[in-house]
């Protein structure tokens, strides 16, 4: 399980982008945070990832608070946890496989991570990855002689690696067209579902949050506004909607949001 309690982060330019954001996530969950661009759901991943280290509060991850954890016991923690970033973060000179690899890194010594070298059965798994985003044929290619769709599967098989329990996924879908969106939810919905990996993912698009989320947390200006299911996104009121999205935002049959509070 996850706690997150009283969580809050203000960046050194003085910006509060989490304000005591507290909830929980069983594990299995597929979690999905909602709300406009600057409402706290990238700066809420990456605290929980430690990429950012939080101003206040606790995150709790199986009853260690990771806020805590230094070097080694941070290093133990991040295999734990996979991440998949909007603009899909491969190193684009580097060949497919060599990027899976990378999922690795916390599991070999630094000296062998600088020169790649990896072992026998980390390059076999590296190919089963690949296998289940369907790109085993692609092992070989350069990382930017992919598609934006391609790329972001080979950010999927990266975190597989890491046979990690939980994914994170900041906007995995935002630069991809609607075909390209399901088809990688697709994947993320597979593996926790027949994996048990809890997924956490924010998302801008309430159709995808209906079809893919068991539960959803809504922020807005830093603060936690909005908890409910997938379903209950569906019959989600006005005044709801508008907490999360400002006044003047409206719904269209899309899922995506217009008015004064534009994503």
């Amino acid at each position: 399980m996850l706690e997150i309690n009283n969580l809050s982060h203000t960046y050194p330019d003085g910006t509060e982008a989490l304000k005591n954001v507290s909830f929980k996530v069983e594990d299995g969950e597929f979690l999905v945070v909602i709300g406009l661009s600057g409402s706290g759901k990238s700066t809420l991943l990456r605290c929980i990832n430690r990429l950012v280290t939080p101003s206040e509060g606790s995150i709790v991850w199986n009853g260690t608070d990771i806020t805590l954890l230094k070097n080694n016991q941070l290093r133990f923690y991040r295999r734990e946890i996979g991440m998949i970033f909007q603009h899909f973060n491969l190193v684009k000179r580097s060949s497919v496989l060599t990027n899976v690899l990378t999922g690795r890194l916390g599991y070999v010594s630094p000296a062998s991570s600088v020169i790649g070298r990896f072992p026998p059965e980390d390059k076999k798994n590296a190919y089963k990855a690949l296998k289940r985003v369907g790109l085993e044929t692609q092992a070989k290619k350069r990382a930017d002689e992919l598609s934006g769709g391609q790329q972001q599967r080979v950010g999927i098989a990266r975190a597989l690696m890491q046979n990690p329990k939980m994914i994170l996924a900041d906007e995995p879908v935002a630069s991809l067209d609607p075909v390209l969106a399901h088809n990688i939810l697709g994947y993320l919905e597979d593996l926790n579902k027949e994996s048990g990996i809890t997924v956490i993912c924010s998302l801008h698009y309430l159709d995808l949050v209906q079809r893919y989320a068991t539960r959803v947390i809504g922020l807005r200006d830093g603060k936690l506004v909005y908890e409910g299911t997938g379903e209950s996104i569906r019959q989600m009121s006005d005044s709801e909607f508008k907490e999360i999205y400002g006044a003047e935002a409206e719904r269209v049959n899309t899922g995506s949001i217009t008015g004064g509070a534009a994503t």
